[in-house]
């Protein structure tokens, strides 16, 4: 896409005042990316909305699809063809993008998805939900990883969508910003930093490493395969079936089938330790912890610090920012012993399940707190605490 005098239109270095949805959508043009493909649908309407005013200022395409299914494969055309792209939805609209998810995976293209969550099944209502957690990791059909981030914040929005487009482009892979109405509406101090301190990581390209034309393998090279684009020469197979290093479908065998997917799915597992994040507080000495990720991480700190300091409860506090990989590793090195282990979500306890997966033999007592269609207030979570502890 056009670059040059558009640039200018890029946030400046400075301090901001913005809704989370502007930020996410600033974040990512600070990242470079210059397509944005999208259906609207409350909570997620006001990120599409700031989109199609800031796109054109800057020399990128927005576009309004007829559907959330055309929006999200708007990004991967847009990507082949060299783009970055994303898309902002909620939650009835993120299960009609499973089947481009799942193409995504395969033909390994980097593309950025935005949930803004709400609550289910079916419309649900308009309000707040972390229920779309494990529809990121198992939404879509077949095997094959993904990488989800849970934002917390309005400066969070911005930072984690930079990061998502660098995770998609180091990884080849669609992420997922798996945000919560909360803070897509919440309005807060945004601070951006001078653009030559922000990392922006862009895909490997063949030309850029020497290869030939005539000796490109669209798969192969390396773990990640260098990404040849639409009209550069090179023979670009993009491919949906099961393949080759070569991109051959038609040769296949039960062998052809698990190394492609295996290739597929260690490239993020595999790396899990490098790519998941966590956030800690006052785990060292403690024997009772809080484990949350996204807005409910606002209030549940506040409950950890009113434990600690009003009630003498020694309480830690720890937040997934990655929910996908899943951080097990970091967990684990957080987490050594425990005699509580406390999980409040706007669900009836998803994340609880991988959490005992990592912490089972560190702890016997897992407590969920569950809230549906609403943030936690600092009291919920805190009465739970003093109640069990």
């Amino acid at each position: 896409m056009s670059k040059g005098p558009q640039e200018r239109h890029l946030l400046k270095p400075g301090r901001y005042y913005l809704q989370g949805s502007e930020a996410c959508v600033e974040g990512a043009l600070m990242a470079g990316c210059r397509v944005f493909a999208g259906y609207p649908i409350t909570p997620a309407s006001e990120a599409m909305e700031h989109a199609a005013r800031r796109f054109p200022q800057v020399g990128g395409r927005f576009i309004q699809m007829e559907d959330e299914i055309g929006s999200a494969s708007v990004l991967i055309g847009a990507s082949w063809g060299g783009a970055k792209a994303m898309t902002a939805t909620s939650s009835p609209g993120f299960s009609l993008m499973q089947e481009a998810i799942s193409i995504g995976i395969i033909s390994e293209t980097p593309m950025v998805i935005v949930d803004i969550q709400r609550p289910g099944p079916g419309q649900g209502y308009i309000t707040a939900s972390q229920e779309d957690v494990m529809q990121a990791r198992w939404g879509h059909h077949g095997e094959g990883s993904i990488i989800a981030l849970a934002p917390a914040s309005v400066q969070e929005m911005f930072d984690l969508t930079i990061q998502a487009f660098n995770l998609s482009e180091k990884w080849r892979t669609p992420v997922l910003v798996m945000a919560e109405e909360p803070v897509a509406h919440l309005r807060e101090l945004l601070r951006v930093g001078a653009r030559a301190d922000i990392g922006i990581i862009n895909r490997s390209k063949p030309q850029d490493l020497g290869i030939q034309p005539d000796d490109y393998l669209p798969w192969g090279h390396d773990v990640v395969a260098p990404m040849a684009n639409w009209g550069e020469g090179y023979s670009v197979n993009f491919v949906g079936l099961v393949h080759k290093e070569d991109g051959n479908v038609t040769d296949w065998s039960s062998e052809v089938n698990c190394n492609c997917t295996k290739r597929l799915l260690s490239k993020i597992e595999g790396n899990a330790r490098e790519i998941a994040q966590i956030e800690t507080r006052f785990v060292e000495g403690s024997r009772n912890f809080v484990i949350s990720y996204g807005s409910v991480s606002r209030t549940a700190i506040e409950a950890v610090m009113e434990a600690r300091e009003q009630n003498g409860i020694d309480l830690g506090y720890v937040r997934l920012k990655t929910l996908w990989p899943f951080p097990e590793e970091n967990l684990r090195a957080a987490i050594t012993s425990a005699d509580t282990i406390f999980i409040p979500e706007m669900n009836f306890g998803m994340m609880r399940h991988p959490i005992v997966e990592a912490l089972g033999d560190r702890c016997r007592n897992f407590v969920s707190i569950p809230s549906l269609g609403i943030l936690h207030s600092p009291e919920l979570i805190l009465s739970k605490i003093v109640e069990v502890t």
